[in-house]
């Protein structure tokens, strides 16, 4: 699909109604439309957190931005070698961020993005597009404290689009499209927010939120 075709209002109703958009690879100009017939889900209360990453966010010296450059995000996850993000779907994204609709979650240590990952919130549903790491451990600090933001924020789904053995490691599950677009619309119709009052969690509080311990209070 010619990708000038694409308003952000269209990429809207194509979440809110399971399909994403995504392109060959970064100097293709061409966007097509995807609809798995497995989709990738992590349960915000089946996030787990191993106890190498617990004691990472409770060690590590760092700060915990969101939106803060929202555009170094994207860039940094279409960095690899091979990704799906080209330069029409780095617009459209940069659109929805400037409208709300788009956010980041980075981790900055020593005054440089160490990790971070970006999202499309819809109602209670996120659409989570892409991380990254500069550091070991950046890109799960981040998903930490984003799952953890979700938690807070009254969201019911993190879409993750497809199932890699890394998001199983961290609970991530499949499920048949039509159970996902159950999920779907049961979680559009709620009013969730990214940015819930009085947000602060400690580093302590994220890290002891996974599956066995699971907690969406702040501190």
């Amino acid at each position: 699909m010619d990708p000038e075709a694409i308003t952000p209002e269209i990429l809207l109703n194509a979440y809110a109604m399971g399909i994403f958009p995504m392109a060959e690879g970064r100097d293709v100009a061409e966007v097509h439309w995807v609809d798995p017939r497995q989709r990738g889900i992590l349960p915000l209360q089946g996030f787990h957190i191993s106890r190498s990453l617990s004691r990472r966010i409770r060690r590590w010296n760092y700060t915990i931005r969101t939106n803060s450059d929202f555009g170094g995000v994207v860039h940094a996850c279409a960095e690899r070698d091979e990704t799906w993000i080209n330069a029409p779907l780095f617009a459209l994204y940069q659109k929805l961020h400037d409208l709300g609709f788009a956010h980041s979650v980075e981790v900055w240590s020593e005054g440089r993005m160490a990790g971070g990952v970006f999202g499309i919130a819809l109602g209670g549903a996120f659409f989570g597009e892409s991380m990254f790491s500069r550091e070991t451990g950046g890109s799960k600090v981040a998903l930490a404290y984003c799952i953890h933001r979700l938690r807070a924020g009254g969201f019911a789904l993190f879409d993750t689009q497809f199932l890699t053995p890394h998001l199983a490691s961290l609970g991530g599950i499949e499920i048949p499209r039509t159970a996902y677009r159950r999920l779907l619309q049961d979680a559009l119709a709620l009013d969730a927010t990214f940015f819930p009052d009085g947000y602060c969690p400690s580093p302590s509080v994220v890290a002891s939120s996974g599956a066995s311990g699971a907690t969406s209070g702040g501190s």
